[in-house]
């Protein structure tokens, strides 16, 4: 049988046709190639992006910066010692972006001038450390990116 060229341009976009369409089922059913957003509430967080900017920029206040470091006791954030540090109030929220099961938050805790955030939470590779803190009636943002 001989197969003209109308032909076999028919078959070629039906094939063609078949394959995107297995592509886009497989892809929109399949969990491994399901991810999700960086966080659950994205656009309540966008409204509030300028606070965070402005609390950002108030660890300019301070002499030195926080100062963040590992130790073998965990990661350790070290604050400039201006800071009366019965006076700081906040969280320390840890972000592990390959796994959100790994997320988790930590009151401010502070001994001397140290925090430390144990060895046995944090699991080798990228976290993402944002310490939202007040002190003296005033936000203050710090934000980390480390390779533990």
């Amino acid at each position: 049988m001989k197969i003209n060229w109308g032909t076999g341009l028919a078959i070629g976009m039906v094939l063609f046709i078949g394959f995107i369409m297995f592509m886009v089922i497989t892809m929109s059913t399949d969990d491994r190639y399901d991810y999700d957003l960086v966080t659950e509430e994205y656009y309540k967080k966008e409204l509030a992006y300028q606070q965070e900017i402005d609390a950002e920029s108030n660890l300019k206040d301070f002499s030195k910066a926080i100062l963040g470091r590992k130790v073998a006791e965990g990661w350790q954030l070290t604050f400039p010692e201006e800071i009366d540090v019965t006076k700081l109030q906040g969280t320390v929220f840890l972000y592990r972006p390959s796994n959100k099961q790994l997320d988790f938050d930590l009151p401010i805790e502070v001994s001397g001038y140290n925090l430390l955030i144990p060895d046995e939470r944090l699991l080798d590779g990228r976290w993402n450390i944002t310490m939202a803190l007040r002190y003296n009636d005033k936000d203050y943002l710090y934000k980390a990116e480390i390779t533990y």
